[in-house]
């Protein structure tokens, strides 16, 4: 058994001394006619468009607005409201969203000179699906 392994790797090199060997072809760099060379062009020259700067600053005094809106789409679960006021200094305003998982979030806020306060309340509880896992352990 050893003699056949060590007649195989014999074998193997010297078939690998007689492998051809085969060298890259050389090539010749094309040569054009005058007729087919490359237009030479000169890149344009631009000035860069000169502006004026004319700024005024405009400003204006602050306007009272009051604005609300209601969605109700029962194809995309879609269900929230928004109103809100603004007199000169103070915004007040409130938010209710349907939740997922069955409540109604009810947002209620205030914005003025001392900052952003908000009071958040949940209505209804809380209903999950009985998952699978539910069934499984029983």
């Amino acid at each position: 058994m050893k003699f056949i392994i060590l007649a195989a790797l014999v074998a193997v090199a010297a078939a690998a001394d007689y492998a051809p060997k085969y060298e890259a072809p050389k090539y010749e760099a094309p040569k054009y006619e005058a007729q087919y060379e490359a237009p030479k062009y000169e890149a344009p020259k631009y000035e860069a468009p000169k502006y004026e700067a004319k700024y005024e600053e405009v400003t204006y005094a602050p306007q009272p607005y009051s604005f609300g809106y209601d969605v109700q789409d029962k194809e995309s679960y879609n269900d929230f409201e928004h109103n809100e006021k603004s007199d000169y200094n103070v915004v007040t305003g409130s938010y209710r969203v349907a939740l997922p998982d069955g409540r109604t979030q009810i947002v209620t806020y205030k914005a003025d000179a001392y900052g952003y306060t908000a009071d958040v309340k949940y209505e209804g509880e809380a209903k999950y699906p009985e998952s699978n896992m539910d069934k499984t352990l029983v």
